[in-house]
């Protein structure tokens, strides 16, 4: 996604208020940015501390500044001061971090974002967007960047949306295909992935399938469609490339125990870390922890055949 990120930066951000700081990232992905924001493109070098408390800086003088960075160095090394000098002021301040989940793979865990987001929203005044495809950039890259009440956390990942299926249009809900199986809320690039293998399914095995890409759930709501299938199939299925603890999946279940809305199976599945102690791709970390396209068919398949046989 980081091509689609840099289009949208230059079309809504190249302008003066705006300052754009990278910690010495972004080689042969960031130099459009770069040339049109000239002196106000920063390379803070590999100082992510002083990069927010600067970026914080910028901020409380008026200026709107972007925070780049590898998605653990943007979140987890300077989580002190995204805490202190950005979020207990209240200070627009857009952190980007590159490569969600376990996107950079064999770099292992020093590199992967498993619990940035869920880490990042118990901050006050944090929101959190997810995109789910490059098509998603750049509404949501013009709806931060004219959304100047506070801090906010951009994941990006790589997009995954399937050959010949269209871009669906953004919201920060949508669903991706209907079936007779349980309702599938996945967050963000995942999605994909998932979309890939379930469509070929039987309709009485296909899910319908959601995608979530902003959080956190006060800001957006739970849509009325999704409602009224959880309420006909009483079946939900949550996906994130994320650990359960502070998660979309625990949002999501206790915002349907506030409003009453029972279901009578839920699956939570997620990053479960590193169960075979090695590393390798990001497809191998998915398929190792479950929350891959091919594992998600596995587990319908099973479940359609295992129900099926108890009623008869």
């Amino acid at each position: 996604m980081r091509k689609a990120f840099a289009d949208a930066i230059v079309k809504y951000v190249a302008s003066p208020q705006c300052v754009f700081l990278t910690g010495d990232l972004g080689f042969m992905a960031l130099e459009g940015v770069r040339d049109a924001m000239q002196e106000r493109f920063i390379n803070a070098g590999v100082a992510e501390q002083n990069m927010v408390c600067v970026a914080a800086g910028l901020a409380r003088t008026g200026l709107s500044p972007w925070v780049y960075s590898i998605a653990p160095f943007c979140y987890a090394r300077p989580f002190e001061q995204i805490r202190n000098d950005v979020c207990f002021h209240g200070l627009s301040v857009r952190l980007v971090g590159n490569g969600g989940g376990y996107g950079y793979g064999v770099m292992g865990c020093t590199h992967h974002a498993l619990e940035d987001y869920g880490v990042l929203l118990t901050l006050p005044g944090m929101r959190a967007f997810i995109p789910a495809f490059d098509c998603d950039l750049d509404p949501v890259i013009a709806q931060m960047h004219a959304d100047r009440n506070g801090p906010a956390y951009l994941r990006l990942g790589r997009c995954e949306l399937p050959s010949g299926y269209p871009a669906p249009r953004y919201a920060p809900w949508r669903r991706l295909s209907s079936g007779d199986g349980p309702v599938i809320v996945v967050v963000g690039p995942l999605a994909g992935n998932i979309l890939s293998r379930v469509t070929s399914l039987d309709q009485a095995l296909q899910p319908e399938l959601w995608v979530a890409t902003e959080l956190p759930l006060r800001t957006t709501g739970v849509p009325a469609d999704l409602l009224a299938s959880l309420r006909r199939v009483r079946r939900l299925w949550v996906i994130e490339e994320h650990v359960a603890q502070g998660g979309f999946g625990q949002m999501l279940s206790s915002w349907l125990l506030e409003e009453s809305i029972a279901v009578d199976e839920f699956r939570h599945l997620t990053a479960q870390g590193y169960p075979s102690h090695r590393f390798g791709s990001q497809a191998f970390h998915r398929a190792e922890c479950g929350i891959d396209g091919d594992s998600i068919v596995r587990a319908l398949t099973a479940e359609h055949y295992a129900m099926r046989n108890s009623c008869q």
